[in-house]
């Protein structure tokens, strides 16, 4: 199937578009066939007979020939030119042993630095990882930087040691992998890339993401990432004339001590942000074992991962960004790490009041290990979890990595039905690169949880991948990411197999179309294929189109 990219239209053209005979998802009416776009709004959504009346010559009429229309996905957590990265470099996930990622990196060509991303020793028969001097032999000179599919540590080549600087620095061995202090380091220098470069990377991400029914991406850009450098750059995509993309939603990941030093950095920054947050780190991550644990992890004694932040210093945070009124939050995965974030939300209600933390809206990103009483926590201070169900897919399996490095703790990790029980704010992304931009896969993910307990329906999962992303970035629109008369014209357009109800139990779903439901129906999502996306609009301008669509 061929593909075609829209560019902006000028600012004086103003299109009128029909959409009908296929399925549209809305609150408005649960059995509409047809909507009517006007400019970047939707004007009406109804039913076929209703449709052929308001039909004339002056619109575009698109039929759909039964595909679904539906509020364009939201990614509540994502690295623009991380994913770039990945998408341009060294595929590894399919790496099963030191060996095959040597010859991968041995069969490379190019020249500079040899990047590449997903490797996951868990996945290997034999976990031993290369030496530095082997990946350095296997890439001719090259210097070698390969990031681990977490993105919290890195195999490196001697060469690339040396010119980072490594020598000293926390998480620096004579080995090949690195972390904390020293992964920051290395990562930075084999990022050491020209703004157009950058630029082309930030493209292809946000060319994927079109092209898989997103209209906005939360963008999480920190120091230890890609710096101010890269968020600037990030930015720009918002007003860049000629190049229709999704939106960015950007935040800034580094601590303030006071409101005052929250004041600067937010000024010194240069671009407008949503907040002091996302991958502001608590601790790190289970896979490069770098999450803060209570208890040791299972497979590596005496081992417990990493605090970065004490509740202190997140607490001043917190407090900071709730006395400008803007959102504060952090990167915390452990369940030690969650007890450091929620005993700083204790300190910042003492030192501010309870009623300026609620009212701040801050967000917790991944939060994978909650007990009952964190979860009743979260709810109390109205903290909107930014969560990943693609983790859950990928390594929630018994015997995947979760359980490999906690054993039956893994059984409780990603609580997603406790929060929506609990009243905690939740929304979805994937992290990326970590996990791919695959919306439909980590709607999937949530009625397939690991832990039949905490599985949710498809239309919870369907909302928290869509309007709950918009709400827990404090969008000014609160008709963002839905389908109704006077709402954003942001959509998708997906071919599909079939439309029907899904709950997460398995039940039998016969009633789901029974006209007395009034339910809107999704995509059926155990088919073996996610559906296909024919079109992405962003407010009435289109960002992505099949060839198949107008066919």
């Amino acid at each position: 199937m061929t593909t075609e990219r829209s560019t902006t239209p000028a600012p004086h053209e103003r299109k009128v578009v029909l959409y009908r005979n296929g399925s549209v998802y809305t609150a408005a009416d649960p059995f509409a066939t047809a909507m009517l776009v006007d400019g970047d709004t939707v004007a009406w959504v109804g039913s076929e007979q209703a449709a052929s009346s308001i039909a004339d010559s002056s619109m575009e009429i698109i039929d759909l020939h039964g595909a679904l229309v539906a509020p364009g996905f939201v990614d509540s957590h994502v690295h623009l030119t991380e994913t770039g990265i990945a998408l341009g470099s060294l595929q590894l996930g399919g790496m099963r042993s030191a060996r095959q990622l040597l010859d991968a990196v041995a069969a490379a060509k190019g020249d500079g630095p040899l990047l590449g991303h997903g490797w996951d020793e868990s996945t290997w028969e034999d976990p031993a990882l290369p030496a530095a001097e082997e990946l350095e032999l296997a890439a001719g000179g090259r210097s070698v930087f390969l990031a681990r599919v977490d993105a919290h540590s890195a195999l490196v080549s001697s060469s690339l040691a040396a010119a980072a600087g490594l020598g000293g620095l926390d998480g620096y061995t004579t080995g090949s992998q690195v972390k904390r202090a020293a992964h920051t380091a290395a990562r930075q220098e084999a990022r050491r890339l020209p703004e157009a470069s950058l630029l082309a990377y930030q493209r292809r991400a946000l060319t994927e993401a079109a092209e898989n029914g997103y209209v906005a991406l939360a963008e999480m850009a920190a120091p230890h990432i890609g710096g101010v450098s890269d968020l600037r750059l990030a930015a720009t995509w918002n007003t860049a004339s000629g190049e229709a993309m999704p939106e960015i939603l950007p935040y800034w990941g580094e601590l303030a001590t006071s409101e005052e030093q929250a004041r600067a950095l937010l000024d010194d920054l240069g671009v407008s942000v949503r907040g002091l947050a996302g991958d502001l780190n608590i601790d790190g991550s289970i896979g490069s074992r770098t999450a803060a644990l209570r208890a040791g992890y299972s497979d590596a004694t005496g081992e417990r991962g990493n605090l970065y932040v004490s509740a202190e210093q997140a607490g001043a945070h917190l407090a900071a960004c709730s006395l400008l009124g803007i959102q504060g939050g952090f990167h915390v995965i452990g369940d030690a790490g969650l007890d450091a974030a929620l005993e700083a939300l204790e300190i910042a209600a003492a030192d501010v009041g309870e009623q300026r933390i609620r009212a701040a809206g801050h967000r917790f990103e991944h939060v994978e290990l909650a007990d009952a009483d964190a979860v009743q926590q979260l709810a109390r201070y109205a903290v909107t979890v930014s969560a990943q169900p693609g983790f859950d897919a990928a390594w929630g399996s018994d015997g995947g990595m979760y359980a490999q490095r906690l054993g039956s703790r893994s059984r409780s990790m990603n609580p997603y039905a406790s929060f929506y029980a609990a009243g905690v704010p939740i929304s979805f992304g994937s992290d990326s690169p970590v996990t791919p931009l695959r919306p439909w896969s980590s709607v999937r993910a949530c009625l397939e949880h690991h832990n039949h307990a905490e599985r949710i329906s498809a239309r919870a999962a369907f909302l928290g991948h869509t309007r709950a992303g918009w709400r827990a970035a404090k969008y000014h629109n609160p008709m963002a990411g839905q389908l109704v008369p006077g709402a954003p014209a942001s959509f998708a357009v997906w071919e599909v197999e079939e439309l029907m109800v899904q709950v997460a139990d398995g039940r039998v779903q016969s009633w789901s179309t029974d006209p007395r439901a009034r339910t809107p129906l999704l995509p059926a999502l155990d088919t073996g294929a996610d559906p296909v996306c024919l079109q992405t609009m962003r407010d009435g301008i289109e960002l992505y189109s099949s060839t198949a669509l107008r066919s």
